[in-house]
């Protein structure tokens, strides 16, 4: 039997579904799940995001929440905090560690089997100017997913150009209030890139992340 699709990384992702009765919580992760169940998807989808997590959070709990869960699918969706902490409370991650780190959890999550793999970009939608200050931080960052998701052989979701070009159509506030947290309408597209993103997931190479 297949294992689980699993959703793991920051408060993006967690949306609340630590409280809700099934896991999912009330975010993009819900949206998905709706959507991959009405194409009659059967595997058990599991949500553990967790708020204001960045690398080396995920790398404490990855043994529990992800390898110990065996995926067929894993999505990971990590970063923004590791850039937000450098200006709210001076505590820089550099992109050199961001990424290593980054790459041991992937390394460490194909050991043993061989999950499909999605990597999200982290985004922001600038609300005011010291945001816009941001993109020096999570732009290296941003790269480094990518850069990530051709070693591994993973989908790439390009959240940064597709919330972008809505927060320019529509105005930031009505893809994320506080430029970070998405809206119903902000999640609902990030719900939309990865769906659109899942035909090109596909289990990683034997030699991917050497």
């Amino acid at each position: 039997m297949p294992g689980p699709i699993l959703f793991i990384g920051d408060s993006i992702t967690d949306a609340g579904r630590r409280s809700s009765a099934d896991g999912l919580g009330t975010g993009w992760v819900r949206m998905v799940a709706d959507v991959l169940r009405v194409r009659g998807e059967t595997r058990d989808i599991l949500n553990r995001g967790v708020g204001g997590d960045r690398v080396v959070d995920l790398a404490a709990r990855w043994e529990a929440d992800a390898v110990a869960l065996a995926p067929s699918l894993l999505t990971v969706y990590i970063g923004i905090n590791d850039s937000w902490r450098r200006y709210s409370q001076k505590d820089p991650t550099s992109v050199e560690d961001f990424e290593s780190g980054y790459r041991a959890l992937l390394r460490r999550a194909t050991e043993d089997a061989h999950p499909e793999l999605m990597l999200v970009e982290p985004f922001v939608v600038p609300v005011t100017g010291g945001q816009r200050r941001w993109a020096e931080d999570l732009d290296p960052k941003r790269n480094a997913v990518a850069r990530l998701a051709t070693e591994f052989g993973a989908a790439f979701v390009p959240l940064q150009g597709v919330l972008g070009a809505a927060a320019e159509r529509d105005g930031a506030a009505t893809i994320a209030a506080d430029g970070v947290h998405p809206t119903p309408h902000g999640a609902r597209l990030i719900a939309e890139a990865w769906l659109d993103a899942l035909g090109s997931a596909r289990p990683p190479a034997g030699s991917a992340g050497s």
